[in-house]
């Protein structure tokens, strides 16, 4: 016995988690997750890294008849 109240519990927190959550914030979650915020930069690198490949590849059609 005992299971009742548990289950109560997890129901009211569901519920709670499911129709009031409009003021979440997201700062707080993204700190907690660990996101850095280096947003284009990782993409710029990216690009810098393979833009010798774009260049050698990039502009050849493929055997299959695509291209890119």
């Amino acid at each position: 016995m005992g299971r009742g109240r548990a289950k109560a519990k997890q129901v009211k927190v569901a519920r709670q988690l499911k129709y009031n959550s409009g003021n979440t914030d997201l700062d707080r979650l993204k700190s907690e997750l660990g996101v850095n915020d280096a947003g284009d930069d990782s993409y710029d690198e990216l690009a810098e890294k393979y833009a010798d490949y774009a260049e050698d590849y990039g502009t050849e059609d493929r055997k299959d008849g695509t291209s890119g």
